[in-house]
């Protein structure tokens, strides 16, 4: 564009003005200063529907724009971003993290010392109270004692059961970093969750569609639709795919305006239709909003979100959005219980939403409107309340919280930088597999004292 210029990131300076165009990602930390978008902030704080920006509106580095265009200022740039924190409390935690010894090495510690005093002590009696020649007599019972003091199976006892266990876990899907993950999942207290993308699809979908009387279901969600089809508006995709989804076909759209955080309207097969929020129809001359706006609050009480849409002056209906729990996630919960973990969900969603899926799925507490360093401060909570805690998440957000943990689990269709800070990864991104890792753990460690335990006989 005419003025602009490219320029690296490591040349950005606080105060610069930034073009952040549609698709782009955000460089820096900043505020907008010029046109409106809707941004995808996940990764920083786990909320699955894009934000819309406009003048005044704070976006942070690293996080996606969307269909529309921005001017924004600089305002902290490097390590000092949000991002560029959640590195470096990645790397303060695993600079942290004190090593532990393997079962062996335990073992060994006392046996080997043992050995050799007691092949000292063969040595010396052998000297003194043995025959001639002492000195070839007491050297050969002294290795004797070695020999046969040592069992060869010590050597093998714990290499052999991580390399099986560690084999075992990545043909289901469960790869595990190092032996010492292992260890550290048999003693797992706590199971800490993240919401979306981990307890959820991490996408919002449609959920309800609840016309008013003398609308069916189906011409308004296709009425809707196709309307919704011209908008880039985050929601609009969600109802798209919705009627889509159920066989309908969407109609070509006359007029069309949207109006920033409120709605869009058109003309859809001769018919003046608007979506959006009530304040927005109210605006265009739409009344008895009311029986709508009463079945809102349980719509939201189960974590959605509302669209309200009005045809030809009157309201039609209401379409509700949201992002759906996995199909699995139910059945991982339950068997998580039956190992007597206790499930805590940390989120950065609003409190609502946090809330509903909790309660749908049983969860043990939650806590919600976190920013990564609040879960990474949970978690500590936990850890000096003497909890062996694992946290399971798939975001750039939950980085640091994984790092933090006993054992961090990452989802494998998750960030990058939320592998690198996990110690397993569910390849599958299926929460199930969580257990899967567990009962691994258990295995592998109940095996390795087996063997050790056999090895002495």
């Amino acid at each position: 564009m005419e003025g602009d210029e490219d320029v690296a990131l490591n040349q950005v300076k606080v105060g610069d003005l930034l073009r952040v165009l549609p698709g782009g990602k955000t460089p820096v930390d900043g505020v907008v200063v010029e046109g409106h978008s809707s941004v995808e902030e996940s990764m920083v704080t786990g909320e699955p529907i894009p934000v819309e920006k406009s003048a005044g509106g704070k976006v942070t580095g690293g996080t996606v724009n969307g269909l529309g265009s921005f001017v924004m200022r600089a305002e902290r740039v490097g390590n000092d971003t949000m991002l560029g924190q959640i590195m470096g409390m990645v790397a303060q935690a695993q600079r942290n993290r004190a090593p532990i010894q393997g079962v062996a090495d335990k073992v060994a510690a006392i046996f080997v010392p043992v050995v050799l005093a007691i092949a000292l002590l063969t040595f010396v009696a052998w000297m003194w109270l043995g025959p001639e020649p002492k000195l070839a007599h007491a050297m050969i019972n002294a290795v004797a004692v070695l020999i046969v003091a040592c069992p060869c199976a010590l050597g093998l006892a714990t290499p052999m059961s991580i390399m099986i266990g560690v084999g075992r876990g990545a043909r289901e899907g469960v790869l595990v970093k190092n032996a010492e993950v292992l260890e550290r999942l048999e003693k797992v207290t706590t199971l800490v969750l993240d919401k979306t993308g981990t307890l959820t699809e991490g996408k919002p979908r449609l959920m309800d569609v609840l016309p008013a009387d003398g609308f069916t279901s189906e011409s308004l969600l296709q009425i809707a639709a196709s309307l919704e089809q011209n908008s880039e508006h985050p929601l609009a995709d969600a109802i798209v795919e919705g009627a889509i989804d159920r066989g309908l076909t969407l109609d070509s759209v006359m007029d069309f305006r949207s109006v920033t955080s409120g709605g869009v309207a058109g003309s859809v097969a001769s018919r003046i239709v608007m979506v959006g929020k009530p304040d927005f129809l109210r605006a265009e001359k739409v009344m008895g909003l009311e029986p709508l706006e009463a079945l809102v609050t349980k719509l939201q009480e189960d974590g959605k979100t509302t669209i309200f849409v009005a045809i030809d002056g009157k309201p039609a209906g209401i379409l509700a959005v949201a992002d759906p729990i996995k199909s699995s996630s139910v059945e991982a919960v339950q068997s998580l219980h039956a190992l007597g973990l206790k499930l805590i969900m940390l989120t950065g969603d609003n409190r609502r939403t946090a809330d509903a899926v909790a309660k749908q799925l049983g969860l043990d507490g939650v806590e919600a409107d976190l920013q990564p360093a609040g879960k990474v401060a949970y978690i500590n909570k936990l850890l000096y309340e003497g909890e062996r805690v694992a946290m399971a998440g798939d975001g750039v957000n939950d980085a640091p919280a994984l790092s933090a943990a006993d054992v961090g689990i990452a989802m494998g269709a998750g960030a990058e930088v939320a592998m690198e800070s996990a110690g397993v990864t569910l390849v599958r991104g299926d929460l199930r597999g969580i257990s899967q890792a567990i009962r691994l753990g258990l295995a592998t460690m109940r095996n390795i004292r087996q063997n050790l335990f056999f090895a002495f006989l």
